[in-house]
């Protein structure tokens, strides 16, 4: 029984050391004067060569759009809080509350807007080209 104490504590020392050497990033305007802000939480290199994956929170005060924008992978989406509508270039608008993902094809124009009277959230996951911009207004 000690022993499953033991590798219970072992185990949260190591999750607790690996979080601390992920130093978060303070929260950054991601596209500036849109109130829009980004809050890098993570940020790794994958096993792909040349890949990495960026997490991060991204806070939409009410009624702000992110316009047409690409990024250099894919971006999986998940709504944190409020409602959010999503148009993919291309594919009919699709509106997202709490709860709810989406997934952004690499390369592809896609706009946020948050259709609700409070501030919106999603935690955006993305597998992007090392060394690219993360985000391109499209134009």
């Amino acid at each position: 029984m000690i022993s499953h104490y033991l590798v219970a504590a072992a185990t949260l020392v190591s999750i607790a050391s690996s979080s601390a050497q992920v130093p978060r990033a303070p929260a950054t305007p991601a596209l500036p004067n849109l109130n829009i802000t980004r809050t890098d939480l993570q940020r790794h290199d994958l096993s792909a060569p040349g890949r990495e994956m960026v997490q991060a929170r991204i806070d939409f005060e009410p009624g702000v759009l992110a316009p047409m924008h690409k990024h250099p992978g894919e971006e999986v989406i998940y709504v944190l809080k409020g409602v959010l509508e999503y148009q993919i270039k291309g594919q009919a608008p699709v509106v997202l509350k709490a709860g709810d993902v989406l997934f952004v094809p690499a390369q592809i124009a896609h706009s946020a807007r948050n259709i609700s009277s409070e501030q919106a959230s999603e935690l955006a996951t993305y597998i992007v080209e090392k060394g690219k911009p993360l985000l391109v207004l499209d134009q």
